[in-house]
């Protein structure tokens, strides 16, 4: 196996952070958070081959989270039919083991317990794949697609908290997923994106061995170095909320009760792919810029802190117009409408209903 030396990783990383193309293919993955941990093994085994559903496909990534891919899709509706169909098969799937899904995105996450394998393995959300960009200027622009996901991110973060609880108390935080996020630094905004995610990959620990980053791991001497397997292996535990897997993967929504997934899938995918709604977005985050601990204030605070919150029901609306201009479907209009006036216009986001109920509790 041929090793790589810092140099060649960084080149490797760079080179295939993104495929660029123009705004249209969306993908979605929602994760599954099962009640109990450990997969029966029929299940475990099945899963490692990544059986099919009627689009997609159901895989494990841990003994309590189970994920649902979709496959890229031709637009916003045609990817929220494929999951509407796929979702039932493997619930169905799941049931038939007498598993059940938990509807919030964590239950027994310690939120002091900050790392990414944490994230990774005991906590749901979902994950939306939008196309990366145009290698040139103007509103499909890689560069300024990459900066408005980035800014965004914590704004719907903090709208679509779902995870307050541990052991059925509340912990302090709105979102305990993002909570294990909260010492993020914010991507630089002016800083090239291709440059930003590798030295976000290089200088990420390594899971599963000695305590070092992968940049210290190329730095190692010639038998010690690692290979493009271990690359390979390396990227999939890279989880940040905006990452390039040759197109945009933004993983800030917690995973939402019933068929809520739809509300994040439509909101993100409005505010990046419409340049008007990509405009307003930008308008409304500007104010988020350089603002300290921000990922921490979403993940604890949600829409009641006052900048998050106004940048919200800026955004939402951009969101819900675009969606308006571009014909989509009154249904899933509605949806986020409901949530926009349910939540965001609120300062509230789902994580206060879970807290309402259980500090209702006698």
């Amino acid at each position: 196996m041929i090793s790589l030396t810092e140099p060649a990783a960084e080149r490797l990383v760079a080179d295939h952070a993104f495929a660029p193309g123009l705004p249209g293919f969306v993908g979605l993955a929602v994760d599954l958070l099962l009640d109990q941990p450990g997969l029966p093994p029929p299940v475990a085994g099945s899963l490692r081959h990544r059986p099919r559903l009627r689009h997609g496909f159901l895989t494990s990534r841990s003994e309590r989270v189970l994920v649902v891919s979709g496959p890229p899709s031709p637009g916003l509706e045609s990817s929220a039919a494929r999951m509407t169909e796929d979702l039932p098969l493997a619930l169905r799937v799941i049931s038939g083991h007498q598993l059940a899904v938990l509807q919030e995105a964590t239950d027994v996450v310690d939120p002091s317990a900050a790392g990414t394998a944490t994230f990774a393995t005991a906590s749901a959300g979902l994950r939306v794949g939008l196309e990366a960009g145009l290698d040139a200027a103007g509103p499909y622009g890689l560069a300024r697609r990459w900066h408005l996901a980035n800014a965004v991110a914590p704004v719907l973060a903090a709208a679509f908290a779902n995870s307050p609880l541990r052991l059925g108390r509340p912990t302090g935080w709105r979102s305990v997923r993002q909570a294990l996020r909260r010492d993020l630094t914010p991507a630089p905004a002016d800083a090239d994106p291709r440059a930003t995610w590798t030295a976000l990959v290089m200088d990420s620990p390594v899971l599963g061995g000695p305590a070092r980053t992968f940049r210290e791991w190329a730095q190692s001497g010639p038998g010690d170095r690692p290979t493009i397997t271990d690359l390979t292996r390396h990227l999939a535990t890279v989880r940040p909320p905006v990452a390039a897997r040759r197109y945009l993967e933004i993983d800030v929504a917690d995973r939402q009760p019933g068929a809520g997934w739809r509300v994040p899938l439509a909101v993100t995918a409005a505010l990046l792919d419409d340049p008007y709604a990509a405009a307003e977005a930008e308008c409304a985050t500007r104010a988020l810029t350089g603002t300290p601990r921000l990922w921490e204030r979403a993940a604890r605070d949600g829409l009641t802190d006052p900048a998050l919150g106004a940048a919200a029901r800026e955004c939402f609306v951009a969101a819900y117009g675009a969606l308006a201009r571009q014909g989509v479907s009154r249904d899933l209009r509605d949806a986020v409408a409901d949530f926009l006036e349910r939540y965001v216009l609120r300062g509230r986001c789902p994580a206060d209903d879970v807290l309402d109920r259980a500090t209702a509790r006698p």
